[in-house]
């Protein structure tokens, strides 16, 4: 991860190829009319639909030109939508990488030819200039408050997410895990997800990915249901998840028997929390995570301040959301999106 003195002298190298290398298209009223910015997500999802928002009302505000690419189908779209933005010139990109580890070497060529920068998942081996996120290990260990809120007297929670291969995700889990278990703080332990963790209140039956694939993923929920009949608690880490498990818990007739805690803000997890089916889940904030990378591209083109700590990170905090607040969050979220 770069730290503070080299993250100005790569800023400086991209601004100088890149003064060479723009391609026609948008405005920018001081980075150049040719300036042309990408937001690449890790796949198609509400949570990115409110981030393309932030995106284009950034574009706006700023008069730039800003595309959104959001890949289906994994890792190889992501890189040859990335590839693609490559050989058009495009001046700076924000990336949710998919399989950070793996693709190391490859957004290194990236960051070679652009500005580059991750958003919501980093890449931290990388050469990337600016990471804008929040810490997805204490967001994890937040929502294992509400895990042990919504089950003062312990149990057991099946954990269900996308995938593992995301920095996001294992971060995320493992801060989950530890919380619900009492742990130490440490951002850098691992339990491998294939068997269940005991602790003194708390069992994790386990984790269950999907792979973005939703009938998979619902297909995880009902298993689990089948398979633990005694459950207590299920846990959706990532923003489709959380309706998934509803949808399964419906079926199954248990809908406010087995403890939902969610993560992310999709309708119908907000509407779940008003109606008491859904404990309640803890957010990001999608629609900064798309303004902020245009606003970061752009200063970052223009040989600006950022205001990103020494290591790079652009801190956005997350938040937890009950039945107290929601109303309110949920308002505030549809006005962002133009629905009020």
């Amino acid at each position: 991860m770069k730290v503070l003195s080299s993250f100005l002298l790569s800023a400086g190298l991209a601004i100088l190829a890149l003064g060479l290398a723009g391609c026609g298209g948008g405005s920018d009223s001081g980075g150049g009319d040719d300036a042309r910015y990408a937001y690449v997500t890790n796949g198609v999802d509400p949570f990115w639909t409110i981030a393309a928002s932030g995106v284009r009302a950034a574009a706006a505000d700023l008069q730039v030109h800003a595309d959104v690419l959001m890949p289906a189908a994994g890792a190889v779209e992501q890189k040859s939508m990335l590839e693609d933005l490559m050989t058009r010139g495009t001046t700076g990109i924000a990336v949710s990488p998919i399989d950070s580890a793996n693709q190391t070497d490859f957004l290194n060529q990236v960051a070679e030819q652009t500005i580059l920068i991750t958003q919501d998942s980093d890449a931290p081996d990388s050469n990337r200039l600016i990471n804008i996120g929040m810490d997805n290990y204490d967001a994890g260990r937040e929502c294992g408050k509400l895990v042990k809120e919504a089950l003062p007297d312990g149990g057991s929670i099946m954990i269900l997410v996308g995938r593992m291969e995301q920095d996001n995700a294992r971060r995320r889990r493992q801060g989950v895990i530890d919380e619900v278990l009492d742990r130490s703080h440490d951002p850098n332990r691992f339990d491998p997800p294939g068997s269940q963790i005991a602790g003194e209140k708390f069992t994790i039956l386990g984790t269950l990915t999907d792979q973005f694939d939703r009938a998979k993923a619902k297909a995880n929920a009902e298993d689990t249901l089948a398979r633990n009949p005694d459950i207590s608690g299920m846990v959706g880490l990532f923003a489709y998840n959380p309706p998934l498990i509803l949808e399964a818990l419906e079926q199954a007739g248990r809908l406010k028997e087995v403890k939902v805690i969610a993560f992310d803000e999709a309708d119908r997890t907000l509407q779940g929390i008003v109606d008491g089916e859904v404990y309640g889940t803890v957010v990001q904030n999608p629609f900064f995570y798309g303004y902020r990378s245009i606003e970061v591209l752009k200063a970052i083109h223009e040989g600006r301040e950022t205001g990103a700590d020494e290591n790079g990170f652009i801190n956005i905090e997350a938040r937890k959301i009950r039945k107290d607040n929601v109303e309110e969050f949920w308002a505030d979220l549809k006005k962002k999106l133009g629905k009020q």
